[in-house]
């Protein structure tokens, strides 16, 4: 490979300390002390280079199997503790690692026996309970219906009197059945330059089910791939906590035991699971998504691309907050069955530093990191642009042009129509009437003609429109038309405006 080809583009500050990998011929290795990063497809190949000291890198996310890592790479973030994160665009986790930590073979132990005591069903009733509470709360405060909001809260009401996991199972299965018929409505938008090439099944959420698989994987429509992929780097993050506890990430309650699956961590995943639907709907609403962010195999799977891929895997630290008093709060419920001396009450809190908070008097959840948001996007080009935008400068212009001659046209099209031809007819009957009905002879003398050119046409100019067509009866173009001189007014209005101006011939 030519040093040419290569681009220092990968920033040596992680945004929000997560830097993320995609491509082919992937290279992660030591290189005197730094960290060196390569990436790229092709000859377009980026490279960064970290020192052991201020990198602030949390996750290092590779998507992809194409390159190596070498052990030097596994030691170096291990020591700088920071996790390495493998996965597929598809929302699978090939691998993960993380810091080292003790374990206390006490506390696998009663993993191992949460079933026969009674520990398991009372960590599935909380963690239902959790997950159906932040579904409750996407309906009401996201989609906006306060009715299926209500409906999901009774599923919760419900677990709290259940007594077995069967009960808890098919109650969490009916409350997502419900959750999910919600998201039917939303449509999901892309940019106007975009829509020729977008598939017309893109373009709404129609099931959590995929027609491929018949299961949630395999997604075809970009919004559940963007949720498959957000999942996979939560049951990362949940997979990390568990194991910095001490516990398996594989002997779940929730769950069932499955060769290919962490049980554990992907029950620790089900409360957080809403915050991440949330965040996916803040993003679909807020600003539409490219085309060229997704592409579609032969078989109809919707796939994300790298770089978009790059700015989800930012949102990692926020799934690390969140999953870590999760699995905290197992762990104590877990160690509450042991046989533990009096000297060692509690597991450490090693996630939240909750212990070490409380004892310093500050509060015991650390706050919580923002999430990152997505970048705001022109809804006419795709361009990026400044928040609270909706279009680009360009795109702007052109769409308020096509919204006035759009607004013109409809204009033209009331103004011919059967009912306003009738109150037209009826006005110009009415003037025609009061015109035919007057006389001269009931005019003033001093009401002239010169004195309406003198005395009150230019005191017109102080009289609102809406006052003058009130007076006379006649619209408020007229009444410009009278303030402005390009119309004069019948003589029986002389009277009225002279009135109204406040003006005599004395």
């Amino acid at each position: 490979m030519k040093q040419e080809t290569i681009s220092s583009n990968i920033s040596a500050t992680p945004r929000h300390g997560v830097i993320t990998l995609f491509g082919y011929g992937i290279k992660v290795y030591v290189d005197r002390g730094h960290l060196i990063l390569e990436d790229g497809i092709g000859a377009d190949r980026l490279y960064a280079r970290l020192p052991r000291v201020g990198h602030g890198l949390r996750r290092l996310v590779v998507i992809g199997a194409d390159g190596y890592v070498s052990l030097a790479a596994l030691r170096w973030l291990a020591d700088q503790d920071a996790a390495f994160v493998m996965l597929e665009r598809d929302g699978s986790v090939l691998a993960t690692t993380g810091p080292v930590r003790p374990s206390d073979a006490r506390l696998r132990r009663a993993q191992a026996f949460a079933l026969q005591s009674g520990a398991a069903l009372r960590i599935v009733r909380e963690l239902i309970d959790q997950k159906i509470a932040g579904q409750a709360r996407v309906a009401r405060d996201k989609l906006r219906d306060s009715t299926l909001g209500q409906a999901i809260e009774q599923f919760r009401i419900a677990v709290n009197s259940a007594v077995t996991m069967h009960e808890l199972h098919m109650l969490e299965s009916a409350a997502a059945v419900a959750y999910w018929s919600g998201w039917q409505s939303v449509s999901v938008n892309f940019p106007k330059s975009d829509i020729s090439r977008v598939p017309d099944h893109w373009k709404v959420f129609r099931a959590r089910r995929s027609p491929i698989s018949g299961s949630q994987r395999v997604a075809a429509d970009p919004v559940n791939a963007m949720l498959n992929y957000l999942y996979a780097l939560l049951e990362s993050e949940a997979r990390l906590a568990v194991a910095a506890l001490g516990l398996d990430p594989g002997l779940g309650f929730l769950h069932l035991d499955a060769p290919s699956r962490d049980s554990l961590a992907s029950d620790v995943m089900e409360p957080v699971r809403p915050e991440v639907d949330a965040f996916v709907l803040d993003w679909i609403i807020r600003t539409p998504l490219k085309r060229k962010w997704f592409f579609e195999q032969p078989d109809g799977n919707c796939r994300l691309m790298g770089s978009f891929t790059e700015q989800l895997s930012e949102t990692v630290s926020t799934w690390r907050f969140a999953v870590a008093p999760i699995a905290e709060r197992i762990a104590q419920m877990l160690w509450r069955t042991t046989r533990k001396s009096q000297s060692k009450l509690a597991p450490p809190t090693r996630l939240t530093q909750r212990h070490k908070r409380e004892a310093k008097g500050a509060p015991s959840l650390p706050v919580q990191k923002r999430t990152s948001r997505p970048q705001n996007i022109c809804q006419g080009c795709g361009s990026h642009i400044s928040p609270r935008k909706k279009y680009c400068f360009s795109c702007g212009v052109a769409t308020s042009t096509e919204r006035l001659l759009d607004v013109a046209r409809q204009g033209r099209i009331v103004a011919i129509s059967p009912e306003v031809n009738a109150r037209r007819g009826k006005k110009t009957r009415e003037h025609n009437l009061a015109r035919w009905g007057w006389s001269a002879s009931s005019q003033p003398a001093w009401l002239t003609n010169e004195f309406y050119e003198t005395r009150i046409y230019p005191l017109l100019a102080n009289i609102p429109r809406s006052t003058i067509s009130t007076a006379l009866g006649v619209s408020k173009t007229y009444a410009g038309e009278l303030r402005t001189g390009r119309s004069l007014p019948h003589p029986r209005h002389w009277q009225k405006l002279a009135k109204l101006v406040g003006t005599s011939p004395d």
